[in-house]
């Protein structure tokens, strides 16, 4: 598992390149990491992360006060899957979890 680290963020590709060498099967926090070559990643959707910032923005400009808004978590989260480091590793992934994965990459 290697989780959300800006140190871990700046090293992605050599991440990627040593976890393949080693042959471990690896998860990762954000998308990026799998469409870079990595197994798989469960975690929230950026994008819907920038949309709730955008909205709370668009709250303050309106004039709400910070410290009255609520914290928000993330609501929505992904779990993506590259098929071609799996068979890289010999992994196969079950069909149940291919069934509820939001992207799979060929």
């Amino acid at each position: 598992m290697v989780g959300a680290d800006p140190y871990f963020d700046t090293r992605r590709d050599r991440i990627i390149e040593l976890v393949a060498k080693h042959r471990w099967p690896a998860i990762y926090q954000f998308r990026d990491y799998v469409q870079a070559g990595g197994l798989m990643s469960y975690g929230a959707s950026i994008v819907e992360t920038y949309f709730q910032n955008g909205i709370y923005v668009g709250r303050i400009l309106g004039g709400a006060k910070p410290a009255d808004m609520p914290v928000q978590l993330p609501t929505k989260f992904e779990l993506v899957i590259n098929m071609k480091t799996a068979k890289a590793l010999g992994v196969a992934i079950p069909p149940g979890v291919l069934a509820i994965t939001d992207e799979v990459i060929e």
